[in-house]
């Protein structure tokens, strides 16, 4: 009876080195998927639903075993996901912040990791009765904060939470307010929508829902609106450029970000199986065909004596 009771003692006391603390929650425990079957649920940027079908669709075509869920919605919703039970991967424009991952450790006991996957850009679109096909930045950031006297109206993927919006906010306007100018769309298509139907817009969208020549849905979008091109933010003359493949790798083009995975896994479950799909070969592929630039597997521009023209 008294070794029963001492090493009841002698495992309290271990609990107590060890660091448990009522209330406090336990470590991620793996569930019963793998690497590569399971069934998992990911946030994704809405903005990123035509390039992240095709990798989901075609990771589970290679592992028959494995289901992915995505959930496309505004950056700012994926972020909160992060903290529900359901969700251990997002993809989006940007990687936690130390205060983040601070809160995250606080949270889950362990840090989620994060790192880019690819680069895209933000894709300027006008109405095909436009006057106006070419912009500087400062043109955009202008017309934006409504110190221009523009009649344009401004149109993107809502007006808070979502990584276009973000982006504008802080790459282009810097912390200054839109304008009145700017009107909501509920989603990416209907940017291009709006803007189809609007001779007066000007809409802002991710270049992989109208930049692949390749894809007969985007190609059906390029007859609705046109592409507008931006001054070079990376040339000796003047000369304006759209978010092309080769613009964005070379630093041509100015409105650019990059893709990000955050994941929510300490062991290796499907989210990590699928992240290892998006950084290795077929994914980044699958970035390259879509008109993004991978982040893992060199894109080869060749330099042509060619000037784009408007």
């Amino acid at each position: 009876m008294r070794s029963y009771v001492y090493h009841i003692i002698l495992c309290l006391f271990g609990c107590l080195l060890s660091g448990c603390e009522t209330g406090k929650r336990p470590r991620y425990v793996a569930g019963d998927d793998t690497l590569t079957s399971g069934t998992i649920h990911v946030s994704i940027d809405e903005s990123f639903r035509p390039v992240m079908d095709s990798q989901i669709q075609v990771f589970m075509s290679l592992y028959p075993e494995a289901r992915i869920v995505p959930h496309y919605k505004p950056e700012a919703e994926c972020l909160k996901d992060l903290v529900n039970d359901s969700t251990r991967l997002v993809i989006i424009t940007r990687g936690l912040s130390e205060s983040e991952e601070a809160f995250y450790e606080d949270t889950l006991q362990f840090r989620p990791r994060f790192g880019s996957i690819a680069r895209d850009a933000i894709a300027v679109i006008v109405n095909h009765k436009s006057r106006d096909s070419l912009f500087s930045v400062s043109d955009i950031r202008s017309m934006l904060n409504g110190s221009s006297g523009s009649r344009y109206q401004q149109v993107m993927d809502g007006t808070v939470a979502t990584s276009t919006v973000r982006y504008l906010l802080d790459s282009v306007l810097r912390g200054q307010p839109f304008g009145s100018s700017v009107v909501a769309a509920r989603t990416s298509e209907g940017v291009i929508e709006y803007v189809s139907n609007h001779a007066d817009a000007i809409g802002y969208i991710g270049v992989e829902w109208i930049g692949n020549p390749e894809d007969t849905a985007q190609l059906s979008f390029q007859q609705k609106v046109r592409i507008a091109a931006l001054q070079c933010a990376n040339c000796e003359e003047e000369v304006y450029v759209r978010p092309y493949q080769a613009n964005i790798a070379l630093g041509r083009y100015p409105l650019t970000r990059e893709l990000y995975y955050v994941l929510k896994e300490n062991f290796s479950g499907l989210g990590r199986g699928f992240v290892n799909f998006l950084k290795h070969e077929k994914g980044q592929l699958i970035f390259k065909r879509a008109y993004l630039v991978p982040e893992w597997k060199s894109l080869q521009v060749r330099r042509v004596n060619l000037k784009e023209s408007s």
